[in-house]
């Protein structure tokens, strides 16, 4: 099943196009990295295929389904660039992760077992269920966005789409990254993320599809590391990596089951 097919886009801000004339397709089960330099439209290309920026010439479909009719988006788990859990938010990492269960069960009906086994078992998945009744405020800048991919997880959606979950956070934190979507992609889920490089990600990457300058550059065997990321040493944190900010990031359409 095409779980994403994305024909002929294009996408612009003020007047400049970002977005060129790009396809792409993603296959039930498949992991598939976007991958390209700052600035090259890689987060664009994912913020459209989930209707976060406005597609502004030709078509998209999710599940078979043309996104404009879209409507079944606890299917679709989504992590947002490092933005941080909830820097002084006054809520604890289990109450965050279970934010992620609404798309599911609905604002309005109280949670369940099944809600309750969902949240502890997204936890468990990323390291982190010793920290379940820790105020998010208490976390290093990764176990947050561990938080954050635990959240999209507790969903228990079909599609997970994460930009750019690695950047700037610890060596550990990357580690558990892996091993929690490698743990998703092996139950038969499929992934779309986006990188500035894979680090440990890579193994799991099944194809990568290069954007540069808003077309697509390249698809098929992600390229290997060049110059200082190829050092052994590098450990893939990067000082201009997006910092923190305060509160629990919620993207504008509320209806994906990360938020």
């Amino acid at each position: 099943m095409t779980v994403v097919s994305v024909r002929h886009a294009a996408v612009g801000y003020d007047g400049r196009e970002i977005l060129h004339d790009v396809s792409l397709t993603v296959q039930a089960g498949e992991v598939v990295a976007i991958l390209g330099a700052n600035g090259s439209g890689k987060s664009t290309l994912i913020r459209t295929v989930l209707g976060l920026v406005p597609l502004g010439h030709g078509e998209i479909d999710l599940f078979g389904t043309p996104q404009r009719k879209f409507r079944d988006w606890a299917r679709v788990g989504y992590v947002p660039q490092r933005l941080g859990a909830g820097s002084g938010v006054p809520a604890t990492v289990g109450e965050v992760v279970a934010s992620g269960r609404l798309a599911r069960r609905g604002i309005f009906r109280p949670s369940g077992a099944a809600d309750r086994a969902a949240v502890r078992d997204a936890l468990t998945a990323v390291g982190l269920l010793d920290r379940i009744n820790d105020p998010v405020t208490t976390l290093s800048g990764g176990q947050q966005q561990r938080t954050l991919i635990a959240r999209a997880l507790a969903g228990k959606p079909d599609l997970l789409v994460l930009d750019e979950p690695t950047a700037g956070v610890d060596a550990a934190s990357q580690e558990a990254f892996a091993a929690a979507l490698g743990r998703f992609a092996g139950d038969g889920g499929t992934i779309v993320l986006v990188a500035h490089e894979l680090g440990p990600l890579r193994p799991l990457i099944d194809r990568a599809v290069v954007v540069h300058e808003g077309r697509v550059a390249h698809e098929g065997v992600p390229p290997e590391p060049a110059g200082h990321h190829a050092e052994p040493d590098h450990d893939h944190v990067h000082p201009h990596a997006v910092q923190p900010s305060a509160g629990i990031c919620v993207a504008p359409a509320d209806r994906i089951a990360a938020n």
